[in-house]
């Protein structure tokens, strides 16, 4: 069960409601950077959204009552095998988007970073991550304008209307 609001309430909903519905819900988006690079990930084909679709570090919905620092240290580490990497919480960011499928995201996203001095080892879990990538904010952002299909609804926004929030300072 995850964080929605239902009447103007926050409620615990299943993950597949909220989306479903399109329900504001709960979320965490984490972004790991080294040095010029940031850590993004092509999401495992057994998603049940956005599969093989090119995202940030990683994201989830924190479980109900689950503060959102320790739900991306968790996530962290299920997806991607990394943990107690030093997070900064970077504030909250809210988006509606269509997933696909009859499915919408609609989401208050707690985001977190994370700024390394050396990569960390990465062990993705293959039901989540389909493969991994080192890229430079440049390279990310030429990638998105030449193939945008190729990368979640929510990583497009996040670097064309929040890039500086996010990464910035």
């Amino acid at each position: 069960m995850i964080p929605a609001w239902v009447d103007g309430v926050l409620t615990p909903v299943g993950k597949l409601d909220a989306h479903r519905h399109g329900l504001r819900h709960m979320a965490v988006s984490v972004f790991v950077l080294c040095g010029a690079e940031m850590l993004i990930q092509r999401r495992a084909a057994g998603k049940y959204h956005t599969p093989l679709l090119w995202a940030n570090t990683c994201c989830t919905h924190p479980h109900w009552g689950e503060d959102p620092a320790d739900c991306a240290q968790r996530r962290l580490d299920e997806e991607l095998g990394i943990d107690a990497l030093p997070l900064t919480h970077r504030g909250q960011i809210t988006y509606r988007a269509d997933v696909g499928g009859g499915l919408i995201e609609d989401e208050v996203v707690d985001v977190f970073v994370a700024r390394l001095s050396q990569r960390p080892k990465v062990a993705p879990n293959p039901a989540e991550v389909a493969e991994y990538d080192w890229v430079t904010l440049p390279d990310l952002s030429a990638r998105i304008a030449a193939a945008p299909h190729q990368f979640t609804p929510w990583l497009r926004i996040y670097m064309a209307d929040h890039a500086d929030q996010i990464l910035g300072g």
